[in-house]
């Protein structure tokens, strides 16, 4: 089964290259010539999954997904959610999302948190939704080089390493974005 990814991120396209193994191929818009931006528009995780998936399909008329993640913040009131790559503005960079979350959690002390992913897939028009996440709590400083985004300050219930202290094996085997990916993959078997 081959898929087409509505991502541009390469760390995205990685992790669900190696979480869906061989039996899926997956291909990135760019290696269909397409350059352009994916309209990211919703106003929740499902919305956005939805429109990026909707828009490639229309495109290019092949089997296809996309995913929105968000990190939720209990003591934020469930922020930076949907906002989560551009939390400190349009072009900040993940550190600087890092930044501005420890910054507004300087005084908190519910740290509670959770990492969750929705996947949109459509094959022939129709979408399904798939589901991912993982509870946790957020750090009060970085730990760890590996990962991205949020991995650093990401601690998972249960575990001593944050997600960017994790060997790439340890992350996918309890990642929100493995969870939902499963789920999809079930379709396949």
């Amino acid at each position: 089964m081959e898929l087409l990814f509505a991502t541009a991120n390469a760390d995205k396209y990685h992790e669900a290259r190696t979480i869906l193994g061989p039996s899926v191929s997956i291909i990135m818009p760019s290696s269909l010539g397409f350059s352009g931006n994916i309209p990211e528009t919703g106003l929740t995780l499902k919305e956005n999954a939805l429109q990026k998936a909707l828009f490639l399909w229309e495109k290019f008329h092949i089997p296809c997904f996309a995913d929105d993640t968000g990190l939720e913040v209990d003591g934020l009131n469930g922020a930076p959610g949907i906002c989560s790559a551009r939390y400190a503005g349009p072009a900040c960079r993940p550190a600087d999302n890092i930044r501005k979350l420890l910054e507004e959690m300087k005084d908190l002390t519910n740290r509670a948190a959770r990492f969750r992913c929705v996947i949109a897939l459509i094959l022939d028009g129709t979408p399904r939704f798939f589901e991912g996440s993982v509870e946790g709590s957020i750090l009060r400083t970085p730990k760890g080089r590996g990962g991205f985004g949020y991995d650093p300050v990401f601690l998972p219930d249960g575990f001593v390493k944050t997600f960017a202290e994790m060997t790439e094996e340890e992350k996918n085997t309890i990642s929100h974005r493995k969870r939902a990916l499963e789920k999809m993959a079930l379709l396949f078997a």
